[in-house]
């Protein structure tokens, strides 16, 4: 099984996401850790691109293969990517779970960018104006959809879990 979480930074993905891992003894797989690696290695940061969604997305499907449940961490905010990972659950014949978490209270959102603290080491976090100038396009597809400004983290952690039943 495969799933994958989207959202803006600063909507809980992270949280949610680990919290899901943990309780499917699941990989999680984290794209800001992988792109932070890429750009230690030497890659200049204008250059990542997409590599962090195509190291992750190969590792999933590595994983899937393993016979491994996989939990992806991703803001994912284009069609192109969500497309990425149907394509790496397709070709590991793995059930895919897409969720997108959501901060719609503006207000929440902002507090929750602003006062975050980076917990990798180098990593930049996006400032608000950045979040707000991400071209983070609508979804085209059913998918789970977590408020996490009314539900806590072990309410969505159990929403989730409640559809992999």
């Amino acid at each position: 099984m495969l799933i994958v979480f989207g959202g803006l930074p600063g909507t809980g993905k992270t949280t949610i996401s680990r919290g899901v891992a943990r309780a499917l003894a699941a990989t999680h797989l984290r794209i800001d850790v992988i792109e932070q690696a890429i750009r230690d290695s030497g890659v200049p940061t204008d250059a990542v691109g997409a590599a962090g969604y195509a190291v992750a997305q190969a590792l999933a499907g590595a994983n899937l293969v393993d016979g491994r449940i996989v939990v992806a961490d991703c803001v994912n905010p284009v069609a192109a990517s969500r497309e990425g990972w149907r394509v790496v659950a397709a070709r590991a014949g793995a059930r895919l779970i897409e969720v997108e978490v959501v901060c719609p209270n503006r207000e929440e959102h902002r507090r929750r960018v602003e006062g975050r603290v980076s917990d990798i080491p180098g990593f930049d976090l996006p400032s608000w104006e950045e979040v707000l100038r991400l071209d983070y396009q609508p979804w085209d597809r059913p998918r789970l959809v977590i408020d996490s400004t009314t539900s806590s983290p072990l309410e969505a952690v159990a929403a989730v879990l409640g559809s992999v039943a």
